[in-house]
């Protein structure tokens, strides 16, 4: 049994990934990044697919513009669609990438809105029309989809219920690669290039 998480990025994606990491399965993320923008809107299905075959379970882009072709080519997979409002979603993704074009964005939001700041409209279009499908596709097979929404408390309850197992942690569900965590990294790696002499040190940013 597969397992595709078809969420789109900033959804909760990372920590997905580590929690079944942490029960056992071989989990692979975003791909295509070496990859032109061209040669990867002509690939990135075929890619995918081999990609796929090697792994437990899939995260992170291109993998929910594949989502049709995933359960075709992997019949009986599980799929979990990570759901986050959509104000906070757009504010976080905008955080991350601002005006910075990256041709994944080209590939999902249209080659003309590589970066989400300046493009928000279509940003959230496509984003709502994306989750709007797939719920669409497995309306008739409930328990072939999860929609796991962290930021209203899903955890390991829903996820072991969904994939069968009574052998997942209790407690607190991973929590990864959040601002405060990206921001503590962040600190700290400038820290350490302060004492090397590389930045003047600095006990807060500015």
């Amino acid at each position: 049994m597969k397992i595709f998480c078809i969420g789109f990025q900033k959804t909760g994606t990372s920590s997905l990934r580590d929690a079944l990491s942490e029960i056992g399965y071989s989990v692979t993320g975003v791909f295509g990044r070496k990859v032109p923008l061209d040669e990867l809107r002509d690939t990135y299905v075929e890619r995918g697919l081999e990609i796929a075959s090697r792994y437990d379970a899939v995260e992170d882009m291109p993998w929910p513009l594949m989502f049709r072709e995933l359960d075709q080519h992997f019949p009986g997979s599980k799929f979990i669609l990570t759901l986050r409002d959509s104000d906070r979603w757009y504010n976080s993704i905008a955080s991350h990438f601002g005006h910075e074009p990256y041709h994944i964005q080209q590939l999902t939001y249209g080659e003309d809105a590589g970066a989400p700041v300046g493009h928000e409209l279509r940003y959230r279009k496509v984003y709502e029309t994306h989750n709007d499908a797939v719920r669409a596709y497995f309306a008739d097979r409930p328990g072939d989809l999860l929609e796991f929404w962290l930021e209203r408390g899903d955890g390991w309850d829903e996820l072991g219920a969904f994939l069968g197992r009574d052998d997942i942690p209790t407690g607190r569900f991973v929590h990864t690669n959040s601002s405060s965590q990206r921001h503590s990294i962040y600190n700290r790696a400038r820290r350490k290039l302060s004492k090397m002499g590389i930045l003047p040190y600095a006990g807060m940013d500015g």
